[in-house]
């Protein structure tokens, strides 16, 4: 390898992974602000949580690559413009062409990357977190039991306590209402002061209450006529109550469930899923046909045309069809036919209720299997559109090139969102609106990067200025000539 195309691939992969790990980060925080209120107050372990923001993280690539391929193409040829860099190899008689050579070899194993994180990492990525969320919503609230009102965050109890010492960890002043046999407020126990602490296996809670009473109602017998209830008092100096703790625990459960999730699979599992639901789709078209035709008053197929026989064909005239014996005859023709269009369009609508549930997965299904590629095609005109816009502006760091970047990330996020909602609404093909976005963008790079091997001026406001006074000196001219 030779030092300049050394130089080159340094100078480009130290930006890229920086705005990579930056633009990832960014992201994070707006993943974990989303997700935060399912994760607090749960009693997760720090890894869980890691772990949740890992595969989190994992599924921003897709937003983070593009951006990242755009800003450190930009940051690179800017800063080698800026620091006279890219002018002292076009002095030595290398063109851009040759210089953007290594970077486009980089950029395209970036995007034969970012392809298989889309097969690959995204799917089992996606299925890790609809899996880890499912476990953490069935991981009920950890136990903090509040001051002066009911809490009834523990299965079968309600609790109220009027005050907490928050040194001891003592409450005072214990109501507990019990509702463990499903049979209202029959049991209740009253006690001047009370705590709670784990058991040593740490699977159960130990509630200890001190000097009170436990009151309890009890049907004396069991028969749809008795109403009566026997009533008990019992006082105690010392009762202890043991509550599980097995649903307040976060457990992992199988991965797999969600493994049918479109999200979650890779492109020989959505070539499947599409497969099986072009086949239902069939099967359901063939069958809403045959059922309208028979609702629609034709019983065999043949009705269809009227003058068809086994042996020959026959001319039908038509005119003799609209000749009624009656006027009740006639009226009574086209309320059968009326009642006949009636059920048909019932039937119609129930029809696209039932297409839509074959229609919306079926088209979603085809939707990903683009985004496969447009992730690998989105990195690879990003570099075509940073690179050549760095060598044009001539300005690194993180000031001009972060703006100019966001600006196109921006048209090609909106243009990718919209065309792929018109995707899934079948306004537009499955196809157009997953490669909408690169149709937009890859006019953009290719104008830019002819431009930038011109060395044309596209930024430079003096070439504007003079323009605009060419054009004001004509329209001035023209005045004075027309004037005379």
């Amino acid at each position: 390898m030779k030092k300049l195309d050394r130089f080159l691939i340094t100078s480009f992969l130290g930006p890229f992974i920086l705005t990579f790990l930056i633009v990832i980060f960014a992201l994070m925080l707006q993943f974990l602000w989303l997700y935060i209120d399912e994760l607090v107050g749960k009693g997760l372990s720090t890894w869980v949580i890691l772990e949740f923001l890992a595969w989190g993280s994992a599924t921003l690539i897709p937003l983070a690559l593009p951006i990242a391929t755009l800003l450190a193409s930009i940051m690179t040829l800017g800063g080698m413009g800026e620091d006279n860099e890219l002018l002292a190899m076009k002095a030595a008689g290398i063109p851009l062409q040759r210089i953007l050579r290594p970077l486009i070899i980089i950029s395209f194993i970036v995007s034969i990357g970012a392809f298989f994180a889309s097969n690959n990492l995204i799917p089992v990525s996606y299925n890790k977190i609809y899996s880890l969320r499912d476990d953490i919503s069935k991981t009920k609230e950890e136990i903090r039991i509040p001051t002066g009102i009911f809490y009834n965050g523990i299965d079968g109890y309600v609790i109220r306590i009027a005050q907490r010492d928050e040194e001891s960890g003592s409450m005072y002043g214990v109501m507990v209402y019990t509702h463990k046999e499903g049979q209202g407020n029959t049991t209740l126990t009253l006690a001047d002061s009370g705590s709670l602490k784990f058991t040593a296996d740490k699977q159960n809670l130990l509630f200890s209450l001190h000097s009170g009473y436990s009151y309890e109602e009890e049907p004396r017998s069991y028969g749809s006529y008795d109403t009566t209830f026997t009533f008990r008092r019992i006082g105690f100096q010392k009762q202890e109550m043991i509550i599980s703790l097995a649903q307040y625990s976060f457990s992992r459960s199988d991965e797999s469930r969600f493994s049918n999730e479109i999200m979650a699979q890779n492109l020989s599992q959505l070539k499947v899923a599409r497969d099986s639901l072009d086949s239902a789709y069939t099967r359901l078209r063939v069958y809403q046909y045959r059922n309208l035709i028979s609702g629609g008053g034709l019983s065999y197929s043949r009705e269809l045309d009227t003058s068809f026989t086994d042996n020959y064909r026959t001319t039908l005239d038509y005119d003799s069809l609209f000749q009624w014996k009656s006027l009740e005859d006639k009226r009574e023709n086209l309320m059968l036919v009326s009642d006949q269009l009636q059920g048909a369009i019932s039937m119609i609508d129930t029809y696209i209720i039932e297409e839509g549930q074959y229609l919306l997965p079926l088209r979603k299904t085809k939707i990903e299997r683009f985004r496969k590629f447009t992730l690998s095609i989105a990195c690879f005109i990003f570099f075509f559109i940073g690179a050549p816009l760095g060598a044009i502006i001539r300005k690194g760091g993180l000031g001009t090139p972060v703006i100019v970047s966001m600006l196109f990330f921006v048209v090609y996020w909106v243009v990718d969102i919209s065309g792929k909602k018109l995707a899934s609404d079948g306004m537009i093909t499955p196809a157009m609106g997953t490669l909408i976005s690169s149709m937009v963008l890859f006019p953009i790079g290719v104008y830019l990067t002819w431009k930038s091997t011109k060395d044309s001026a596209l930024f430079n406001a003096d070439a504007y200025i003079m323009f605009f006074r060419k054009i004001m000196d004509r329209i001035n001219r023209y005045k004075g000539e027309k004037t005379n």
